[in-house]
């Protein structure tokens, strides 16, 4: 599933594509999916920002728009899903497809049709809990050492926490387990010490900065596969320390990565890295 650097990578490849286009049609056949799409029919994108693992494209209105008396302050939502992704031509899996002034076009490519993509007025997500509740972007002012700490020493299971998108936004599952991996700490841990949760704060904002640099991690070959517009794959897979390595060796210690199923979710660590400490 696309987490904020795949989510990130992608908005600065397509910021320059949409940046002062001008939305001219938006094409597909799931309403109850895409919602309210027309709204942005005749607006142009004055810029895209991303929250946690969505995207935001800022829409002014254009002349249709101004005609009819339609908002001038909305904003198109787009989450990836876990298949999600964009292309310059049409494929066998596109969803939706955005038709832009100059005579070119964006699509939205989701083999596995978890993405969704929603017209709202600017900062109005009541219909979107997730995004509403997001805790603080990882890689901004916002995430204070401290603020975390006095969240983490009450938290229950650490891993699914992080999940929760409530202590810190955009972290999924592969991420989650390299920083935990990173922090010495099991994922099934309960109530951090301050010490702890200082290495997992640290760890959070290494690995993501990492993982940005790298253009995210793209896993795989089939269709699903996370890739950029112009086919590019990430890299930072090149420099997983634990996920995906179930039987080889820990890169610290040699002890052989463990899988197990925690919150649903397949999660590595080393158990001779990363010991479950008594919370007590």
């Amino acid at each position: 599933m696309p987490e904020l650097p795949e989510v990130e990578t992608t908005r600065r490849k397509i910021e320059p594509l949409l940046r002062g286009r001008v939305i001219e049609r938006v094409l597909h056949d799931a309403p109850h999916k895409y919602r309210d799409t027309a709204l942005a029919e005749g607006r142009r994108v004055t810029g895209l920002s991303r929250r946690g693992k969505y995207l935001l494209l800022h829409l002014a209105a254009g002349e249709a728009a101004e005609a009819t008396g339609g908002e001038h302050d909305l904003e198109l939502i787009v989450h990836l899903g876990m298949t999600g992704g964009f292309r310059l031509t049409r494929g066998p899996h596109t969803r939706v497809s955005f038709e832009l002034s100059g005579g070119e076009a964006l699509h939205f490519d989701d083999p596995r049709r978890f993405g969704k993509v929603a017209v709202v007025r600017r900062g109005e997500y009541a219909s979107m809990p997730t995004l509403a509740a997001m805790g603080p972007e990882p890689l901004s002012d916002d995430f204070g050492e401290a603020a975390f700490a006095e969240l983490a020493a009450r938290c229950g299971p650490v891993k699914p926490w992080l999940l929760s998108q409530k202590p810190v936004s955009g972290v999924g599952n592969i991420y989650a387990d390299e920083s935990l991996w990173l922090a010495r700490l099991h994922p099934a841990q309960t109530r951090l010490t301050e010490g702890e949760a200082a290495r997992l704060y640290h760890a959070l904002r290494g690995v993501m900065a990492e993982a940005v640099e790298r253009g995210g991690s793209s896993l795989g070959t089939g269709a699903g596969n996370y890739r950029q517009h112009d086919g590019e794959p990430g890299g930072f897979q090149h420099a997983h320390r634990v996920y995906g390595k179930a039987g080889e060796p820990c890169a610290r210690c040699g002890t052989p990565i463990q899988k197990v199923v925690l919150g649903q979710r397949g999660t590595h660590f080393c158990p001779q890295c990363q010991p479950l400490r008594d919370p007590t």
